[in-house]
């Protein structure tokens, strides 16, 4: 009795195993799947975040260069509508580059970014004011040229922010 029972129960598994092995083998197939999904998900917002990155670091840097030369061509009263309009595009990119960011990246970065443009900004006004004659009280190019070293120190620590957001470790 116990041959025809363990007969019985082997043409049970087998039946089970033929009827069960395309639900699992879906099941796995449908989870294999799914973690690609995740881990395609995470790498396209890696690399969203990079993209992001690079760009406010140019466009930061960009904007910072451009207006340190307008502020020495102030000085140097050499100053032309070309350079005018060399910085106000990079005014406007700096500014394009942060709005695409905010979506995407940490709030860390972005607090960083506005540090640096709290410096650009100043800067930028500045160089405004003094190219039209209307300059503050003790307001030169020179003395925007120094207050503008601060935005070297700020670029700096948000580039290592956006470093270390992107696992990239010196």
């Amino acid at each position: 009795m116990s041959a025809v029972i363990a007969a019985m129960v082997t043409a049970v598994v087998g039946v089970l195993g033929t009827l069960f092995a395309p639900l699992l083998t879906h099941r796995v197939t449908a989870r294999q799947r799914a973690e690609e999904a995740r881990a395609e998900e995470a790498r396209r917002r890696f690399e969203e975040r990079r993209a992001a990155y690079t760009a406010m670091n140019r466009a930061s840097r960009q904007f910072h260069t451009l207006l340190k030369d307008a502020l020495h061509r102030l000085r140097d009263g050499v100053y032309t509508d070309h350079d005018r309009e060399q910085l106000e595009e990079a005014r406007l990119d700096h500014r394009d580059r942060y709005a695409e960011a905010q979506m995407i990246v940490p709030e860390a970065v972005l607090a960083a970014s506005r540090r640096v443009n709290e410096v650009l900004a100043g800067a930028d006004a500045a160089a405004k004011r003094i190219d039209r004659g209307v300059a503050r009280e003790g307001e030169s190019a020179a003395r925007a040229l120094l207050d503008l070293k601060e935005a070297e120190q700020r670029l700096a620590a948000m580039r290592r922010l956006m470093r270390a957001d992107l696992g990239i470790t010196d």
